[in-house]
């Protein structure tokens, strides 16, 4: 229930209370100066919901793509662990373990980048790629040097170049917006609009009852600064304000990989 109210609490802000406010109080005026005019509802539809709704589909679709990108890393990444587990001849716990910290460096200074405000990507994206130079020397030095065949390291190594081009399309995806120019526009008309249409709602207010005449007013505003709200919340996947943002959880993806080590040397020992 708490998760419900606080989910409303994200879409229903300050905004939707004086924009609510203001369009009460046109709606008030214009009926008491008898002010009225049966507005076309096919401006709304024009000049804020088509817009709202292609941007909503928009970063919809950007969430969507840094999930698989975001999948397509942890799988590569556990493709190079399984490598270093149970290709080699003979391996050791020292390579696993030195594997996991490896992976979990990069899923940790990855996430470390997309968290943080964009001004700092320069100096975060060094570290980033200090990690993946990390895990190619890795591949180098500690697989192919204890027997990995070059195939099998060659194979390794597009796992690697894999997992680069994944994050390089989510990093994409953290420093471009959608259309910033699309947003001004819809904000300006979601501010304006519900007060200039007071006329209207003043001309409809005949045909409801008294306590009734301000109702649609202010869900008039709600639903248009709703709408804003999700595009905003959905804009930026990786802020960590909204339920729906992408959460890079590299302490959970090293513990699965220490569970799977650990079931396998049971096995062994059985």
């Amino acid at each position: 229930m708490m998760r419900r109210f606080k989910t409303i609490a994200f879409i229903i802000n300050s905004k939707a209370i004086v924009i609510s406010a203001l369009a009460v109080l046109s709606t008030y005026l214009c009926i008491r100066w008898n002010v009225t005019a049966n507005y076309p509802l096919t401006l709304i539809a024009t000049a804020i919901v088509f817009p709202i709704v292609f941007s909503i589909n928009s970063a919809y679709k950007r969430r969507e793509a840094v999930l698989d990108d975001y999948a397509s890393m942890k799988a590569h990444g556990r493709a190079i662990y399984f490598a270093t587990r149970d290709w080699l001849d003979k391996t050791d716990d020292d390579k696993q373990r030195k594997c996991r910290s490896l992976l979990g460096d990069l899923l940790r200074s990855s996430r470390e980048l997309f968290n943080a405000p964009r001004a700092e990507m320069l100096d975060r994206e060094e570290q980033v790629y200090g990690c993946f130079s990390n895990l190619s020397r890795f591949i180098r030095e500690d697989l192919r040097q204890a027997g990995l065949a070059s195939g099998e390291v060659s194979r390794c190594n597009q796992y690697l170049s894999k997992m680069m081009l994944a994050f390089e399309q989510v990093k994409h995806i953290y420093q471009y917006r959608t259309p910033r120019t699309l947003r001004a526009f819809s904000d300006f008309f979601i501010t304006i609009l519900p007060p200039l249409y007071g006329p209207y709602f003043a001309y409809v207010a005949k045909d409801f009852s008294f306590g009734l005449t301000y109702v649609m007013p202010v869900l008039f505003a709600l639903v248009l600064v709703s709408l804003d709200k999700i595009q905003e919340h959905l804009e930026n996947p990786f802020d960590q304000v909204g339920q729906d943002d992408v959460m890079i959880n590299a302490e959970k993806f090293m513990d699965r990989l220490h569970a799977g080590a650990r079931t396998q040397t049971q096995d062994r020992a059985a």
